[in-house]
Protein backbone atom coordinates (compact mmCIF):
# COMPACT_ATOMS: atom_id res chain seq x y z
CA UNK A 1 0.00 0.00 0.00
CA UNK A 2 0.87 3.37 -0.61
CA UNK A 3 3.09 4.58 2.52
CA UNK A 4 1.37 6.55 5.63
CA UNK A 5 4.46 8.43 6.25
CA UNK A 6 5.38 11.15 3.63
CA UNK A 7 3.45 13.94 2.48
CA UNK A 8 -0.62 13.23 3.07
CA UNK A 9 -1.03 15.93 0.35
CA UNK A 10 0.54 13.55 -2.28
CA UNK A 11 -1.29 10.91 -1.11
CA UNK A 12 -4.52 12.48 -0.90
CA UNK A 13 -3.69 13.87 -5.05
CA UNK A 14 -2.12 10.11 -5.89
CA UNK A 15 -5.56 8.72 -4.95
CA UNK A 16 -7.96 11.23 -6.34
CA UNK A 17 -5.98 10.62 -9.32
CA UNK A 18 -6.68 7.13 -9.17
CA UNK A 19 -10.23 7.15 -8.88
CA UNK A 20 -10.00 9.30 -12.15
CA UNK A 21 -8.01 6.72 -14.06
CA UNK A 22 -9.96 4.07 -12.95
CA UNK A 23 -13.54 5.43 -14.19
CA UNK A 24 -12.31 6.71 -17.67
CA UNK A 25 -9.28 3.41 -18.54
CA UNK A 26 -10.79 0.15 -18.99
CA UNK A 27 -7.56 -1.65 -17.50
CA UNK A 28 -7.61 0.34 -14.14
CA UNK A 29 -11.49 -0.21 -14.16
CA UNK A 30 -10.66 -3.98 -14.35
CA UNK A 31 -7.75 -3.93 -11.33
CA UNK A 32 -10.19 -1.49 -9.04
CA UNK A 33 -13.06 -4.27 -9.95
CA UNK A 34 -10.88 -7.42 -8.73
CA UNK A 35 -9.50 -5.44 -6.01
CA UNK A 36 -12.84 -4.59 -4.80
CA UNK A 37 -14.45 -7.97 -4.68
CA UNK A 38 -11.48 -9.18 -3.35
CA UNK A 39 -12.85 -8.01 0.38
CA UNK A 40 -15.54 -7.57 2.13
CA UNK A 41 -14.39 -4.46 5.03
CA UNK A 42 -13.27 -0.96 3.43
CA UNK A 43 -13.64 -2.31 0.05
CA UNK A 44 -14.08 0.66 -2.02
CA UNK A 45 -11.03 2.65 -0.12
CA UNK A 46 -8.62 -0.48 -0.20
CA UNK A 47 -8.89 -1.11 -4.32
CA UNK A 48 -8.74 2.74 -4.67
CA UNK A 49 -5.00 2.61 -2.47
CA UNK A 50 -4.08 -0.24 -4.28
CA UNK A 51 -5.34 1.60 -8.16
CA UNK A 52 -3.43 4.35 -6.78
CA UNK A 53 -0.17 1.91 -6.11
CA UNK A 54 -0.65 0.63 -10.03
CA UNK A 55 -0.56 4.34 -11.12
CA UNK A 56 2.55 5.47 -9.54
CA UNK A 57 4.42 1.88 -10.76
CA UNK A 58 3.38 3.30 -14.60
CA UNK A 59 4.04 6.92 -13.68
CA UNK A 60 7.51 5.55 -12.20
CA UNK A 61 8.24 3.43 -15.19
CA UNK A 62 7.16 6.31 -17.94
CA UNK A 63 9.61 8.74 -16.43
CA UNK A 64 12.18 6.23 -15.96
CA UNK A 65 11.96 5.64 -19.62
CA UNK A 66 11.01 8.51 -20.65
CA UNK A 67 7.73 7.75 -22.46
CA UNK A 68 4.43 8.81 -22.96
CA UNK A 69 1.06 7.33 -21.82
CA UNK A 70 -0.81 5.67 -24.94
CA UNK A 71 -3.78 3.54 -23.45
CA UNK A 72 -4.30 0.29 -25.78
CA UNK A 73 -7.28 1.25 -28.17
CA UNK A 74 -10.55 -0.44 -28.48
CA UNK A 75 -11.19 -2.42 -31.25
CA UNK A 76 -14.63 -1.48 -32.52
CA UNK A 77 -16.45 -2.89 -35.70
Amino acid sequence: MLARTGNRYLRYDLVEAANLVQRHEPEFRAFYQKKYREVQKHSHKRALVLTARKLVRLIDAMLRNDQIYAPKKKVTR
